[in-house]
């Protein structure tokens, strides 16, 4: 049996979902708003929660965040009137289970509880969960932990695996996270970094040569793919392969074998592969600036590592493992590192991710060596002044808004008037519209606009318009 909370301002749905959770055999508890919801939260864990987008004290997406942080972390059912692309989208990213637009049929809602309870009794039945090492993987927000989840699943098997995200977030990192907790971790992990690799040398790069193989083989070379051998070669930035050379390596991709630059036979070499990238391969196939059948073959898996500005509860937890670790590095005792510093951190944007929060680290340990305490002004000053202005900017949108608001107050209609008045706007406009369409034929009008003849009368009348132009 399951426990399900509704969180819905439509008394009516209430009562539709609790009579059709209990027939299941489910316990149900419902609630009309944000705060009483985030109440019965707090006070009792859940399995499954239907939770509506527009409440009446605020958006039911806003709750996510909230629910994704404990630890019994129930799965969120969207049901909303007011659906759209983005919302699902948002709803998703967050962790939502599935987004639902009014009005759904019993059998829909009776389908994805199922697929809840069952999902929810397999993940608890795993007696022996994926042993995943992630020390170097820092943070523990819901976003990070939900990436981690699939490294560790990745890491488990053999398939391909791409891994995407903006520069700096640490796909390299991630990448070997799944070399070191794979069965293939005492053997090499190759780097091959496709953005500096000069044409005319991938070959040779990749394949080895012979000796005598062209001018300055003087000796036989085994290329990166045979350095790979039993281990993981590791394409970074596999976006900028060159497209020539796309269909020799989706060769070696399917036979796992190769023929070195000046040899009469071909090798072979059992390598994983594992692929990063900062671009839209998809769009790049659409462009035929990469091939459709090499993107299959990379993308068994993919991974996307999240940008730091998506987890900013991670940042802190970022900031005093890399302290400590360039305290160490060069020497120092260990410095402490005041509110404000951590403040400071939380308030930029981040836009080079994890690999600016790094080096921004590094520079403040050289600002601050001769301090036991590290404060913000030893930021480097690029971030400093960023930090300034982005505060200013803050404010005087605070303070528009403000004005904005009181200015708003003052004039304001009642609801019920604005409400009558945007109706009546309406019906008018739709009227002109299908007046213009039908050129006097009540029948189709009829058809079109879904209303009885009488209806439509009435509304005509109402507005002193006729059917016939005049």
């Amino acid at each position: 049996m399951a426990k399900i909370l509704v969180i819905d301002d439509d008394k009516m749905m209430c009562n539709a979902l609790e009579k059709i959770i209990t027939r299941m055999g489910h316990e149900c508890a419902y609630s009309y708003t944000i705060k009483d919801g985030r109440e019965i939260l707090k006070k009792d864990s859940f399995d499954i929660v239907l939770l509506d987008v527009q409440l009446p004290d605020g958006n039911g997406l806003d709750l996510l965040p909230e629910l994704r942080k404990s630890s019994l972390f129930p799965e969120i059912i969207i049901i909303t009137s007011a659906g759209n692309s983005d919302g699902a989208e948002l709803a998703i990213k967050n962790g939502a289970w599935n987004y639902l637009e009014k009005p759904f049929s019993n059998k829909d809602i009776n389908r994805e509880i199922n697929h809840v309870v069952s999902y929810r009794e397999t993940k608890q039945m795993v007696d022996n969960p994926v042993v995943f090492n992630r020390s170097e993987i820092v943070g523990n927000s819901y976003q990070l932990n939900q990436c981690t989840e699939l490294l560790a699943k990745a890491s488990s098997n053999n398939a391909s695996v791409l891994i995407t995200g903006d520069t700096g977030t640490g796909k390299e990192l991630a990448a070997k996270a799944i070399h070191a907790n794979s069965q293939r971790c005492d053997k090499n992990f190759i780097v091959v970094d496709c953005a500096s690799i000069p044409g005319t040398l991938i070959e040779s790069l990749l394949f080895g040569c012979k000796k005598g193989a062209f001018t300055g083989a003087d000796q036989d070379r085994d290329g990166l793919i045979k350095q790979a051998d039993g281990g993981t070669l590791f394409l970074d930035e596999v976006g900028e392969l060159p497209l020539e050379f796309q269909k020799t390596f989706l060769r070696v991709l399917q036979e796992h074998s190769f023929r070195p630059l000046g040899a009469k036979r071909e090798e072979e070499s059992h390598f994983r592969v594992v692929s990063a990238t900062n671009r839209d391969l998809s769009l790049m196939v659409g462009r035929k600036e990469f091939r459709n059948d090499l993107l299959f073959r990379l993308q068994s898996i993919t991974i996307r590592i999240p940008q730091l500005r998506e987890r900013v509860s991670d940042i802190n937890d970022l900031t005093k493992h890399y302290v400590a670790k360039f305290c160490k590095l060069n020497n120092l005792g260990i410095k402490e590192i005041s509110k404000e510093f951590l403040d400071s951190m939380s308030a930029y944007s981040w836009p080079g991710n994890v690999r600016e929060l790094v080096n921004a680290i590094e520079w403040t340990i050289i600002a601050a060596k001769d301090n036991k305490e590290i404060i913000p002004r030893h930021l480097p000053e690029n971030i400093r002044i960023q930090i300034a202005r982005s505060s200013i900017h803050s404010d005087n949108l605070q303070e528009e808004e403000t004005k904005n608001t009181s200015h708003l107050s003052k004039k304001l209609p009642v609801l019920q008037e604005a409400r009558k008045t945007a109706i009546i706007e309406f019906e008018k406009k739709y009227l002109n519209n299908l007046i213009s369409i039908v050129n006097g034929n009540s029948k189709k009008a009829c058809e079109m606009s879904g209303l009885a003849r009488s209806q439509l009368y009435n509304l005509l009348c109402k507005h002193k318009l006729s059917l016939r132009k005049k």
